[in-house]
C-alpha cells in the first residue's frame, strides 16, 4: 500500500478540513499525519511537530529576517525544520500533502530527491490572508509570496476552498487549483420545525475580533422579541490568549441580555446534531480582506448539513449557493440593521421552507462528494 504524509501547522482536533482529508486518503494510502498538539483520530499514524513557543525575541527575529528580505531565514525562524523533519525526510513517501502555503518548504525538504508527489491544499489565498493588517503586510506577506513563487508551480496538484481563491492563484502564480469545499459529511437528519413564537439563531466558530462577531450582537438589538441567539465560540491557535480574552469581554458585555447566550466550543462530531436544534445559521462577515470577501467557510456548510436556513451578508461565494438552493436570506450590505430587516420579515412558514431547501443542498454539498473528487485527482497522479 502506498504511503502518504499529511503536513499541517495546526491542531487536528480543531481542523475539520484536514481531518476529512485524512479520511479520504486512508482509503487508498497508509497515512501518517504530522501536526501540532494531541491527536485522537483512528486510522492513521501521528507525529507531533512540537511547535516552539512564539516568544517576543523569536517574533523579533522573524521580523528582522523578513525585513532584510532573507525569507528563508525568516521562515526557518517561524517553522524550524526540527529533528522530526529530518527523520521524516529519511523515510520513503509516495505522497506528501502540504496544508496551507507555509507548509510547502517543509514538504519539499522532506521530498528531497525522491519521486514523491507533492500536493498542496492551499485552503485560502495566503498572499492576502491578513492584508488588512499593516504589520502582517510588512513582515509575512513578502515571505508568503516568496514561498508561492519558489514552490507552488513545482507542486503536482493544488487545491483550494473556493472559486474566487482558485482564480487568484491562477492569475498570480500560474497554477490551476481544483476546488474542494469545506463541506462536512452527509447525515440523515431532518429539519427541526420552527416554533411560531420563537426563532432560534446560531453561530459557531473562532472568536477572532477581525471577523466581527460583535455585529451579530448588534443585530440582536434590531430584531423583534421572537429571536434568540446562541454562539459557540472557540479560541485560535497562536492567538488563543487574545481570542480567549475577547470571548470573556463579549460575555461580560452582553451578560444582561437574556436573548444572547455564549457557549463553549463544540467537538467536531457534535456540531451538526447541536445546530439542528436551531432555525437559522448566522454569519455576517465584512470583506475587510480578500479571503473574507471570498469566504466559503466550514460553518456555512455545517449550517446546511444541520438543515438550517442560512442568513448572511452579500458574500459572493456563499450568496451564490443560497441563490441556487433558495435556502437562506442575503442582506444587501454588511450592516446588521439591513440583515435585521430581512429577518424581521420572516414567518415560521418561510423559515421551514428554507430549511427544506437545505435538505436538498445537504445531499449535494457534502464531504462524500468532495471525497470522490479528491481521490480521483490523487489517483491520476499515479
Amino acid at each position: 500500500m502506498k504511503k502518504a504524509l499529511v503536513l499541517v501547522y495546526s491542531d487536528l482536533r480543531h481542523d475539520a478540513r484536514v481531518s476529512r482529508q485524512l479520511d479520504f486518503l486512508s482509503i487508498d494510502f497508509q497515512v501518517t499525519a504530522a501536526a501540532f498538539g494531541n491527536n485522537d483520530q483512528p486510522g492513521h499514524a501521528y507525529i507531533d511537530l512540537h511547535p516552539d513557543k512564539l516568544t517576543f525575541w523569536r517574533k523579533l527575529e522573524i521580523a528582522f529576517w523578513s525585513l532584510a528580505r532573507n525569507y528563508r531565514r525568516s521562515w526557518n525562524c517561524f517553522h524550524p525544520i526540527s529533528e522530526v523533519g529530518v527523520r521524516l525526510q529519511k523515510e520513503s513517501w509516495d505522497l506528501i500533502v502540504a496544508n496551507d502555503i507555509d507548509c510547502l518548504p517543509l514538504a519539499f525538504f522532506i521530498k528531497g530527491n525522491s519521486n514523491a508527489k507533492v500536493v498542496v491544499d492551499a485552503h485560502e489565498y495566503s498572499p492576502l490572508q491578513f492584508e488588512n493588517l499593516l504589520w502582517w503586510r510588512l513582515i509575512f506577506q513578502p515571505s508568503i509570496n516568496w514561498i508561492c513563487r519558489t514552490w507552488l508551480s513545482q507542486a503536482d496538484l493544488v487545491f483550494t476552498v473556493g472559486t474566487g481563491l482558485a482564480e487568484a492563484y491562477q492569475k498570480n502564480f500560474g497554477v490551476h487549483p481544483m476546488v474542494i469545499t469545506n463541506a462536512p459529511p452527509y447525515r440523515e437528519i431532518e429539519p427541526t420545525p420552527a416554533d411560531p413564537n420563537r426563532i432560534k439563531l446560531v453561530h459557531h466558530g473562532i472568536a477572532n475580533p477581525s471577523r466581527r462577531p460583535d455585529l451579530m450582537f448588534e443585530l440582536m438589538q434590531h430584531l423583534d422579541h421572537r429571536f434568540e441567539l446562541d454562539l459557540y465560540l472557540m479560541t485560535s491557535g497562536y492567538a488563543s490568549g487574545r481570542t480567549k480574552n475577547y470571548i470573556k469581554e463579549l460575555k461580560e458585555r452582553f451578560a444582561t441580555n437574556p436573548r444572547i447566550r455564549i457557549h463553549d466550543p463544540l467537538p467536531q462530531h457534535q456540531i451538526v446534531p447541536t445546530l439542528n436544534r436551531y432555525d437559522l445559521g448566522i454569519f455576517l462577515l465584512p470583506p475587510i480582506n480578500f479571503n473574507y470577501a471570498n469566504a466559503l467557510p466550514n460553518k456555512f456548510f455545517d449550517f446546511i448539513q444541520a438543515r438550517l436556513a442560512v442568513a448572511i451578508g452579500p458574500s459572493p461565494e456563499m450568496a451564490r449557493i443560497l441563490k441556487d438552493y433558495g435556502n437562506g436570506v442575503i442582506a444587501d450590505d454588511f450592516d446588521p440593521v439591513t440583515l435585521a430587516q430581512k429577518l424581521n420579515a420572516l414567518t415560521p412558514e418561510m423559515v421551514n421552507r428554507m430549511k427544506q431547501q437545505s435538505v436538498l443542498a445537504a445531499q449535494n454539498l457534502c464531504a462524500q462528494k468532495n471525497g470522490v473528487i479528491f481521490r480521483e485527482a490523487i489517483a491520476r497522479l499515479f
